[in-house]
């Protein structure tokens, strides 16, 4: 993100509304590479091509903030590397880790990684050092320290089935395990900040969290969460979770989030009234159906609603309820953009 970008950026959380309505879209490898016209695999193991296709979104689509910004990341493979699950990677497929266990009676051979030397964590940072002063020459600064959340990590180390029953029936170790991926993110988290100066953001993804019912969240996800939003002080603190958001909404000021983007299945109105409109909201037309698949006028009427819908126009950043999915044409950013500028 530029600096201005990043400036009305926290002008928008801090309730000012702009001129010109914002829009924002978080951009990573199941969207990007494609659309720059290169294989997932490329993406990830040529640092110059990953640097010029985070370069063309960002030139091409100058008035949008493209978050989390040039994102060195190996898909959901990143953290669970770490651990040592086996990732794998197709050639232009998004990737995958398989399960690190499947027993729950193993929960304690699980140890806290070191992010500095460990799985793809320091890949990340190397990527960023060897480009940082390109992505700067470009007015562009690397501004948040990102990872997946504690339990999307439970789900991908033990499984979803397997995490989430044993936090009804092995309470204590699905507690541990937790304690011990939290541990790690927070580490993660403040070995990116010290490895660049610049960062201001923290940003988590955690749609497990949306799985859960209100006192599940409060128990297995609220404390974990305002640890890992603790780590470092910084001003933006940035929540992704587009599955089941309401359950999470209420809690998310008192965990420190103050930019939340959740699933487009919730109107913005709600979730205003959900957070007390003391989180500025990310979102929120259908990314798949009608980002990705609908047509130029299915975009701008999905846009159209969701603004005349809102009696108050503070605190949003419009974008889609979720990441930018794969398959989204350029045409069809650019009449999202377009949309919302219309209604100014």
């Amino acid at each position: 993100m530029t600096n201005e970008q990043w400036n009305n950026l926290i002008d928008i959380i801090n309730g000012n509304v702009p001129a010109t309505p914002p829009v924002g879209f978080i951009i990573d490898s199941p969207w990007l590479p494609n659309w720059a016209d290169i294989s997932i695999m490329d993406y990830f193991t040529d640092g110059r091509l990953w640097f010029m296709a985070n370069l063309k979104a960002v030139e091409q689509f100058r008035d949008i903030m493209f978050m989390p910004g040039f994102w060195p990341e190996f898909g959901m493979c990143t953290e669970p590397s770490a651990f040592g699950c086996k990732c794998i990677f197709p050639e232009n497929k998004f990737p995958t880790p398989a399960k690190l266990i499947t027993d729950v009676s193993r929960f304690d051979s699980i140890k806290k990684p070191n992010p500095r030397t460990d799985g793809f964590c320091p890949f990340v940072i190397k990527r960023l050092k060897q480009f940082q002063g390109q992505i700067e020459a470009k007015g562009h600064a690397i501004k948040f320290a990102v990872s997946r959340g504690p339990l999307n990590l439970a789900s991908f180390l033990i499984g979803t089935t397997e995490f989430l029953t044993a936090c009804k029936t092995e309470t204590h170790k699905a507690h541990k395990l937790l304690n011990t991926i939290t541990d790690f993110i927070v580490d993660w988290i403040q070995t990116q900040a010290e490895a660049f100066s610049s960062i201001d953001g923290i940003f988590i993804l955690d749609d497990i969290v949306g799985f859960l019912g209100e006192e599940d969240f409060k128990e297995f996800a609220m404390g974990y969460l305002k640890r890992i939003f603790d780590a470092a002080d910084v001003t933006v603190k940035f929540f992704h979770n587009d599955a089941e958001g309401l359950v999470c909404t209420p809690f998310l000021p008192q965990i420190g989030v103050n930019l939340f983007n959740f699933s487009f299945k919730h109107s913005i109105s709600e979730l205003k009234k959900l957070s007390g409109n003391k989180v500025t909201l990310m979102g929120n037309i259908p990314p798949r159906d009608v980002l990705a698949n609908g047509t130029v006028d299915d975009v701008r009427k999905s846009v159209t609603d969701v603004i005349d819908s809102l009696e108050d126009k503070s605190k949003i950043l419009f974008s889609c309820g979720g990441g930018m999915p794969p398959g989204v044409p350029t045409e069809n950013i650019e009449a999202f953009y377009s949309a919302v500028k219309g209604k100014v």
